[in-house]
């Protein structure tokens, strides 16, 4: 049976590719989506990718990947910083945990430094654009293998 992983995107990344290009670049979440599938592929896994800019939406795809998925990457945004909530969904999820952010957020401001997310991630991966998705998935491979 295949694996499942769970590429979860929080606040604003929708406008992945138009929004501060100059911080996030010009790929879309279709581009992170493909990325991610090719580097599944390579180790015999399934993902699905999921943005919402909704907290409570994101805690409910936190909670069906109990049942639906083997390790989790997320990327969440402005919650990384401000949800206690997210964290408390993801320390109930037995599997691997993985936290991507596009841009280098200990290069930006100051309340970007905390993550509350990184309390409970394997591992973080930052400020390698949309690639750090496929580091991410690389890394949920050897975990998952």
């Amino acid at each position: 049976m295949t694996k499942t992983i769970y590429i979860l995107n929080g606040p604003n990344l929708n406008l992945l590719g138009k929004r501060q290009p100059e911080i996030y670049g010009h790929e879309t979440l279709d581009d992170v989506e493909a990325q991610c599938r090719g580097v599944a592929d390579e180790f015999g896994l399934a993902c699905n990718l999921m943005q919402s800019n909704h907290e409570g939406q994101i805690i409910d795809w936190i909670h069906e990947a109990r049942q639906a998925a083997a390790g989790i990457i997320i990327n969440p945004a402005a919650l990384t910083h401000t949800s206690v909530a997210v964290m408390d969904a993801l320390n109930a999820f037995e599997g691997p945990v993985l936290e991507v952010h596009i841009s280098n957020v200990h290069k930006r401001e100051p309340f970007r430094h905390h993550s509350y997310v990184s309390l409970r991630a394997e591992g973080v991966i930052a400020g390698f654009g949309i690639e750090g998705y496929a580091l991410a998935m690389r890394r949920m491979g050897g975990l998952l293998a």
